[in-house]
């Protein structure tokens, strides 16, 4: 975890410290509030009893109400003090984060620098020999004329809701823009229960299939129960299912968080595969998907269609181009791996 994470972190730890204690603090005025009126009510009777025990009793009784509220206005008092410390330790974690900030700000410049340097260097290197050439050309003529590229998404009702309409709409447009857009068709499912899986693959036959939706920090896939609440899938579960898919998958893209685990087993069986590090915002999955699958109906090789999805995000000031990670099966060359003829 980098630092900026860590004082992120410890920000909302603070923040959820301070109104810990000041739900206490609410808490501990209602019972003021209660006690009071109870003074009230036994002022009362007090007024309209001609009783002198009764009258006694009733005094005592306001007396232990009184005690009891002095006890809580200390209370009240320490968690003001408590409160006034942890917004000072707050406002320092959030000096620490902000320089913390500054100096990720500067570093990926330095590599958005060092990308750019890299790209030019690329672009004089036009002399290719005759037998990468041949390689390329041979590597083309195996590729089907069209391929289906199977989109899986799953939204349960009790996460936090992802903008997934807007991902597909949008690769599907920058497909549509694309050199050989007659020659990829996307499919999208939604709702997406472990039990639709096979359904989807054995129907459509898809040469990439694209999870779409939330993951967890234990590597779990996030799809929907019948309810359509929370089903969490192991990464052990998602890995098989993907090693007896259909015989033409090459591709498997995970756009969800926490998903770099699972594209790096999958790669066991399917020639590539595209997962997450850790958390990526919804903005940034949807700008590299949609950049990634362009670039691939471009013609392009896997390794440059996610170069180019990485420095979309750049080009857009996202600052997670580092999240999605490209794991190529032992032997394939991820240059001269190409999905789209």
């Amino acid at each position: 975890m980098s630092m900026t994470d860590t004082y992120r972190r410890n920000v909302n730890r603070k923040c959820d410290e301070i109104a810990l204690l000041t739900k206490h603090k609410a808490n501990e005025h209602s019972k003021i509030i209660t006690l009071k009126n109870k003074i009230n009510t036994v002022t009362r009777q007090i007024n309209s009893s001609k009783s002198i025990t009764t009258i006694s009793n009733k005094e005592k009784e306001v007396s232990r109400y009184q005690l009891e509220i002095s006890k809580i206005e200390r209370k009240i008092s320490d968690l003001e003090s408590k409160i006034s410390a942890k917004n000072k330790q707050l406002q320092n974690e959030n000096k620490k984060l902000i320089s913390e900030e500054l100096k990720d700000r500067k570093k990926r410049q330095q590599a958005q620098d060092k990308f750019e340097r890299e790209q030019s260097q690329a672009l004089t290197a036009v002399n290719k020999t005759l037998s990468e050439h041949s390689n390329i050309i041979n590597t083309l003529s195996d590729l089907p004329e069209k391929i289906t590229v199977l989109f899986l998404a799953s939204n349960p009702r009790d996460q936090g809701q992802l903008s997934l309409d807007e991902e597909v709409r949008t690769i599907k447009e920058m497909i549509t823009k694309s050199r050989h857009r007659d020659a990829v068709y996307l499919e999208s499912c939604w709702a997406v229960r472990p039990s639709d899986i096979f359904q989807y693959i054995n129907q459509y036959m898809p040469t990439v299939i694209h999870f779409s939706g939330h993951g967890s920090p234990n590597d779990e896939l996030v799809l929907m129960d019948n309810n359509s609440n929370t089903k969490l899938v192991s990464m052990g579960s998602i890995i098989q299912a993907m090693s007896v898919a259909n015989e033409n998958l090459r591709l498997v893209f995970f756009n969800t968080c926490h998903s770099k685990n699972q594209a790096n087993k999958v790669v066991e069986y399917i020639d590539c595969a595209i997962g997450m590090k850790n958390s990526i915002t919804d903005n940034a999955a949807r700008i590299f998907s949609a950049q990634f699958y362009s670039s691939l109906t471009f013609g392009l090789s896997v390794e440059k269609s996610f170069n180019q999805a990485k420095a979309a995000l750049m080009l857009e000031g996202i600052l997670e181009e580092e999240i999605p990670t490209l794991f190529i099966k032992s032997g394939c060359d991820a240059a001269n791996l190409y999905i789209v003829a």
